[in-house]
């Protein structure tokens, strides 16, 4: 006699409740499991996350800073759940990111406008209608390929992330270098995007926070993200395709273009990202503009489980990491953090597709005694 998991496929609907809880316990595993390893080199896990917590949310200064960070990391979340939910694996955000910075950046660097005679509005508008151009073009080539040809996305999103970065500093060391760095001159303020500090000069309390105006960007995308998804016939069409294209195909929906449409859309929230970062951070096109944030995005995007909302808080929850991994030491606690919640998300999924029990065997292995599912619920 003997006892052994059994795993077996759900054949009904887990709880409702399910999803989150595992998003919620892949966190707190996390943070548990990164204290272990702390503790094992010599290193104080509670002292680590308190000083965590304090360089993340200790100051107005410091929150700003977050959410600041959070910014990309929400648009490019998005970017990622509105791919993933028509099942497809959009892993080149990071290019798409690059890719929207460097258009958005041609409306300074051509210039397209006059700057001195264009109000700030225009200026500002025609950034975002360029970054979110460019991710749009650079998602355009990956959903083309794999509608058209079949190919892989997870291959061509990949390589096309690295594509971008050169691509971006084959004009920041050459023709639109500053002096010969790998960075172009600063942007005029025009192109600026305002900061919460511009808004509220009169307030000491709001001297130098560097929060600005693209998180709203990021709230709205959350928004559309969601209404496109849950109370659309667009939505719908996307859910029917990533769950059973072929039901889909037999229902007569055009499966190349929704996935070339959704490829596009996302590559423009991620483009948008790149905007957001340039205007309202870096002032100019630089190498290193982004910290990995296109890959954290497809993180945050699986702990939300797609949902735009829950994006939001997970993108404020990496913010925080990347904040006070400036700070912490040993370095790289931020990072060891991210990766164990990336392993603990995939390894969660499990709970969402099978059942696990503990089940009786006799002297061959085989299950003598299980309880039902019945009695597991009554217990």
């Amino acid at each position: 006699m003997g006892l052994r998991l059994d795993v077996q496929k759900r054949t009904e609907d887990y709880p409702k409740w399910l999803p989150a809880a595992t998003s919620v316990g892949a966190v707190l595993l996390a943070f548990v499991f990164s204290g272990l390893i702390l503790l094992s080199v010599g290193a104080d896990p509670i002292r680590i996350y308190s000083f965590f917590w304090t360089a993340s949310f200790g100051s107005w200064g410091a929150v700003s800073d977050v959410i600041v960070k959070a910014t990309p990391l929400l648009l490019i979340g998005l970017a990622c759940a509105f791919a993933f939910k028509m099942k497809l694996w959009n892993i080149g955000a990071e290019g798409q990111f690059y890719m929207g910075a460097f258009f958005a950046s041609m409306v300074i660097l051509l210039p397209m406008v006059d700057l001195e005679a264009t109000p700030k509005v225009l200026v500002l508008g025609l950034m975002m209608l360029m970054g979110m151009l460019g991710g749009a073009l650079y998602g355009f080539i990956p959903g083309i390929l794999r509608a058209k040809y079949n190919i892989n996305e997870v291959i061509t999103t990949l390589m096309l992330n690295y594509i971008a970065v050169f691509w971006n500093n084959y004009w920041i060391f050459g023709k639109y270098s500053d002096a010969g760095f790998q960075m172009t001159k600063m942007f005029p303020k025009i192109a600026w995007l305002p900061r919460l500090s511009d808004f509220a000069k009169q307030y000491k309390g709001f001297s130098g926070i560097t929060l600005h105006l693209g998180v709203i960007f990021g709230l709205i995308a959350a928004v559309i993200v969601w209404l496109i998804l849950y109370k659309s016939r667009w939505g719908y069409k996307i859910t029917l395709i990533g769950d059973n294209p072929k039901a889909a195909k037999y229902a007569g929906l055009n499966i190349t273009r929704n996935i070339v449409l959704v490829f596009m859309f996302s590559g423009a929230l991620a483009g948008l990202a790149g905007m957001a970062e340039v205007s309202g951070v870096v002032h100019r096109l630089q190498e290193r503009i982004s910290t990995n944030y296109g890959f954290s995005g497809v993180i945050i995007a699986w702990l939300a489980k797609l949902n735009p909302f829950a994006v939001i808080l997970v993108s404020v929850l990496f913010g925080a990491l990347i904040v006070a991994g400036r700070e912490i030491q040993p370095s790289g606690v931020s990072f060891l953090i991210q990766g164990i919640i990336l392993f603990l998300v995939i390894s969660s999924d499990v709970l969402l597709k099978y059942t696990i029990r503990v089940v009786r065997t006799d002297k061959n292995g085989e299950i003598v005694q299980a309880k039902s599912a019945a009695v597991e619920e009554a217990e």
